[in-house]
């Protein structure tokens, strides 16, 4: 009759119990982490494929009233 409930066997049963109950609950963080990192996402506005503050890619170009050159507007062009 006491054979049959020894401590080893109620040891590896509490450590089965506790690591099913643990390995549950670390699932339901993960998802509980991946549903708000989706809620997140969803709420931020979709960015423009460039952002204002970046360099323009063309620049203005104006004639050098000395030589007729067309150099960007603003520049330090020199004639030579």
């Amino acid at each position: 009759m006491f054979g049959l409930l020894s401590l080893p066997k109620l040891i590896l049963t509490v450590a089965i119990v506790m690591g099913v109950w643990y390995g549950f609950k670390w699932l339901n963080q993960r998802q509980a982490q991946i549903k708000q990192a989706a809620k997140n996402k969803r709420r931020q506005p979709k960015q423009a494929a460039y952002s204002q503050t970046d360099e323009p890619d063309i620049e203005e170009m104006m004639p050098c009233p000395n030589c007729g050159a067309y150099v960007a507007k603003g520049s330090n062009h020199r004639c030579g």
